[in-house]
């Protein structure tokens, strides 16, 4: 039975169902036929329920009890997810809220829909990015951190959470020391997205304000491999070998972009 089908109210102990020739079956007669359809179709919700019923009103409390437990599991299945389906309605609507610069309708409905379902991600990421937006970083965080949780693997929730964490490590947002959390997020997303630049390239800043030039030049080593087509990831090597004092590394680096960059400018014109 799907969650769209009504559920009726329930017989009274004892009420016989008809057959073919209108003739009522008893209670034994009506168990008999009940426990066959579910052997079939075990999913049968209200079947369920009525076997219940009858098998209580039959004495068989044992058997009732199994069968008022498995009802009792189905029903709470398909309120789950029916407050999954709702929860991602609310969403949708805060996410046209949010299209129209509606922000105020839109965080009530992504909360709204968090108060439905807490684990709806796209509540969670929208509620996120509405407060980091807004300046309410621990705000954002709450929201960030629940995001990871539900969805370890995506490299953007940790992106997002990585910004949170740096700013909150301002002496002038808050008391907080976040930075190293902030780093490992970072290298939480590249590890999820090793072409993620915009993490590299955050990452790399970060490492060089707080000097940590190791992590830098391997941040953006691995970026350059990652991303050999994109010549910022070169640039941004060449000013951290440059920063460094690795000026042999630099100039390497720069005539690897030369000859690669001349390379791509040839093929293109001979195509």
């Amino acid at each position: 039975m799907d969650a769209q089908t009504p559920i009726s109210e329930p017989m009274q102990p004892g009420a016989a169902a008809v057959d073919a020739g209108d003739q009522p079956l008893s209670p034994e007669e009506e168990i008999s036929e009940i426990e066959k359809l579910l052997a079939v179709e075990p999913d049968d919700f209200q079947a369920r329920c009525r076997l219940g019923e009858l098998y209580f009103s039959q004495g068989r409390l044992d058997d009732a009890l199994a069968e008022v437990k498995k009802s009792i599991e189905m029903a709470e299945g398909l309120r789950a997810e029916m407050n999954r389906s709702l929860a991602m309605y609310y969403s949708n609507l805060g996410t046209i809220y949010a299209t129209k610069n509606m922000t105020d309708e839109a965080e009530a409905e992504f909360r709204h829909a968090l108060d439905v379902f807490p684990h709806d991600v796209l509540a969670l990421f929208n509620l996120g990015r509405v407060y980091a937006d807004k300046k309410k970083h621990m705000e954002a965080k709450g929201y960030y951190e629940r995001l990871v949780e539900i969805t370890p693997d995506d490299p953007i929730a940790w992106y997002n959470l990585a910004g949170v964490y740096i700013e909150l490590d301002n002496p002038q947002v808050s008391d907080y020391n976040t930075i190293d959390m902030g780093i490992q997020c970072y290298l939480r997303t590249l590890e999820l997205d090793p072409k993620h630049l915009e993490s590299s390239f955050k990452l790399m800043e970060i490492a060089l304000n707080h000097k940590k030039t190791d992590l830098a030049v391997t941040v953006m080593e691995n970026a350059v491999e990652q991303n050999p087509d994109e010549p910022l990831a070169y640039y941004n090597l060449i000013s951290v070998y440059d920063k460094c004092k690795m000026f042999e590394k630099a100039e390497a680096a720069r005539k690897r972009l030369r000859e690669r960059f001349a390379k791509k400018s040839k093929d293109s014109s001979g195509a």
